[in-house]
């Protein structure tokens, strides 16, 4: 709680991120590691997430003090966590779409998607920025918790990793489609819990639950994405919208997303109450991780 407190108050650091020191460590080794084959990219992904969750299992070991694991959790959690830099970002464009700038708003929106944006309208601008929170209040701030009520540090430490090299590498294009394969599938297969997770706190938390979850059941399996399509389903359900359709990639790569929720289409509007929503869905996932973490660690004092 302290952890998601910090993050809630200070986000991102600009300087000296753990998280985008680990992507230029990333960068690096995959300058010297790559070729266009599925095995270099397996290597790339051991040696990366191995290496870091080894670092987070020795720090938890040599933690013995609680009030010293506490902080160390704390200071883990904070650096894991992209729960408010997303509100920021998302805020960022919003605030250039309503003041008009809507060539700045295209240039801002491209810290969020890797979509191309040079011609997207205001309400394209929109889906994409409610898209990319539901995503990411998933990847960067749920999931992450899930792994860290079940695994502590490490668990942390792992998830953030694996997710961050798939958003490095893990792309559909040239240099990446093999390479990049082994961090695309398993950051589906670690992220496919937390993902459930954040649907259900979307439905517990939405204006409309009925809606939120009709929407997650019936459109989500339509998303290339097996994690994605989950939160962005249950996000439309949950705001009366409509997200999903035409997406373009790299200049030359169309593709035509299924749409999730029965609603309206989505105005620049609608991101103040998607932010709002998400905030919302990363406090709670911080107390139930925080809850499942003391019923843990209860068991272990029983059985000592």
């Amino acid at each position: 709680m302290l952890g998601h407190a910090a993050d809630r108050w200070l986000g991102d650091p600009r300087r000296f991120h753990p998280v985008a020191g680990f992507g230029s460590v990333a960068t690096r080794w995959e300058r010297r590691l790559y070729a266009d084959d599925r095995s270099a990219g397996v290597l790339y992904l051991l040696t990366l997430v191995g290496g870091s969750t080894g670092l987070a299992i020795a720090l938890e070991r040599s933690c013995r003090k609680p009030l010293l694991r506490a902080l160390s959790t704390a200071a883990v959690t904070w650096a894991v966590l992209g729960g408010r830099s997303l509100e920021r970002e998302a805020q960022a464009v919003h605030g250039l779409l309503t003041s008009g700038d809507v060539d700045g708003a295209r240039r801002r929106l491209r810290n969020l998607v890797g979509r191309d944006t040079a011609n997207l309208t205001p309400d394209e601008i929109a889906r994409a920025v409610i898209e990319s929170v539901a995503e990411n209040t998933s990847d960067a701030v749920v999931t992450s918790y899930f792994w860290g009520a079940v695994a502590g540090m490490p668990g942390l430490v792992m998830h953030r990793a694996a997710n961050t090299l798939d958003a490095m590498v893990g792309h559909h294009n040239v240099r990446y489609e093999r390479f990049g394969w082994a961090a695309a599938r398993f950051d589906d297969l670690i992220g496919y819990p937390g993902a459930r997770m954040a649907g259900l706190l979307v439905v517990a938390l939405s204006p409309n639950p009925g809606a939120a979850w009709a929407a997650w059941r019936r459109d989500a399996a339509g998303h290339p994405s097996p994690n994605a399509g989950v939160v962005e389903a249950s996000f439309a359900g949950a705001l009366g919208i409509r997200l999903g359709g035409t997406n373009t990639y790299y200049g030359n790569r169309t593709e035509h997303r299924a749409l999730m929720g029965d609603g309206r289409t989505p105005t620049p509007d609608d991101i103040p109450p998607t932010t709002d929503l998400a905030r919302r869905v990363g406090w709670a996932a911080a107390a139930v991780a925080a809850g499942v973490s003391l019923l843990r660690c209860g068991r272990l004092s029983m059985r000592d």
